[in-house]
C-alpha cells in the first residue's frame, strides 16, 4: 500500500497533484487514473457543491489517490463536513496569519487536539470504522495553507511553522494583486516576495509549491528546479481546452 500523503509530504517527497472545478465524477476518475499522487477539488471558484464534492471525492478516493479540497473560505462548518466526506485533507485560501492556520488545523481534528464535532459519515465508515478512522486522523490528515497575500509575508515562518500545517502552495495571481501589480507575476516585487516564502519554507524543511495552471511542462520543469516539491499542475478545463485547440490546429495545417 502508499504511503498516505501526510508521510510524503513530511518526508519531502516530490509529488504532483492537479486541480478539479467541473463537477462530474468522470472528470475524477480521468485524472486519478492519469498518475497524479493527489487532486484538488476547488470550491472556491468553481460552481461545485457540496453533493458533488463528495461524490468527486469518493471516485479519488476509490481510484487510490489522495482527494483533498480547496474550501470556499477558512470555514470550520463547511471542514467538517468535508473531512466527514472522506477527504484527506484541505487547502485553505488565504492564510494570513498563524492563528488563521491554527484554526485550519484544529478544525480537522476532534477534542483536545481541535474542535471538530464528531460524526459518522464516509469518512467513519458511516460508524463501523469509527476507532481506524481515530488512528487515521492523527496520522494522515492533511492541511496545506495558500499563502497568496503581502500580509502573510509578515508572518511567514510562524505560519509554516504552525503544528499540522504540513504543505503550501503560493497564490500568484492574488499574491500579485496585493502587491499592487495584478497579473504581472515576473514582476520584481511577486519573484521577490515568492522567494521570501520559499526561503522560509526551506528553513523549516516544510515542502510547497506554486500552480503551474498552463499545462506546460517546460513551467513545471521550471517549478520543479525552483525547488517546489508539491506542485499543482493544470486544471481540467486548461487540460481540456488546450488539448482540443492543439488537435484542431494540427488538422488545420494539413
Amino acid at each position: 500500500m502508499a504511503q498516505p500523503l501526510k508521510a510524503r509530504l513530511a518526508a519531502n517527497e516530490f509529488t504532483l497533484g492537479s486541480w478539479i472545478t467541473i463537477g462530474h465524477p468522470a472528470i475524477a476518475e480521468i485524472l486519478a487514473h492519469a498518475g497524479f499522487d493527489w487532486l484538488v477539488i476547488d470550491l472556491e471558484h468553481s460552481t461545485i457543491s457540496l453533493d458533488q464534492a463528495g461524490e468527486l471525492i469518493r471516485t479519488i478516493d476509490l481510484c487510490g489517490v489522495a482527494p483533498l479540497v480547496r474550501l470556499t473560505s477558512n470555514d470550520p462548518n463547511q471542514i467538517k463536513r468535508l473531512m466527514d466526506a472522506g477527504a484527506h485533507g484541505i487547502v485553505v485560501p488565504m492564510v494570513n496569519a498563524p492563528r488563521e492556520a491554527e484554526q485550519a488545523v484544529r478544525a480537522t481534528r476532534y477534542p483536545p487536539a481541535g474542535f471538530r464535532g464528531v460524526g459518522l459519515g464516509r469518512a467513519q465508515a458511516y460508524g463501523a470504522g469509527f476507532d481506524a478512522y481515530l488512528a487515521w486522523l492523527k496520522t494522515s490528515a492533511v492541511v496545506v495553507v495558500q499563502i497568496e497575500h503581502r500580509d502573510a509575508l509578515r508572518d511567514i515562518e510562524a505560519i509554516l511553522a504552525v503544528d499540522g500545517v504540513d504543505a503550501f502552495i503560493i497564490g500568484p495571481y492574488d499574491l500579485s494583486c496585493s502587491l499592487g501589480v495584478s497579473g504581472a507575476l515576473d514582476h520584481p516585487d511577486v519573484l521577490t516576495a515568492m522567494a521570501e516564502v520559499r526561503k522560509a519554507a526551506a528553513k523549516l524543511r516544510k515542502p510547497g509549491g506554486v500552480h503551474v495552471v498552463e499545462p506546460d511542462e517546460q513551467r513545471l520543469i521550471d517549478a520543479r528546479a525552483a525547488g517546489y516539491n508539491f506542485i499543482p499542475y493544470g486544471v481540467d478545463f486548461r487540460f481540456l481546452d488546450r488539448n482540443a485547440r492543439l488537435a484542431v490546429a494540427r488538422v488545420a495545417k494539413d
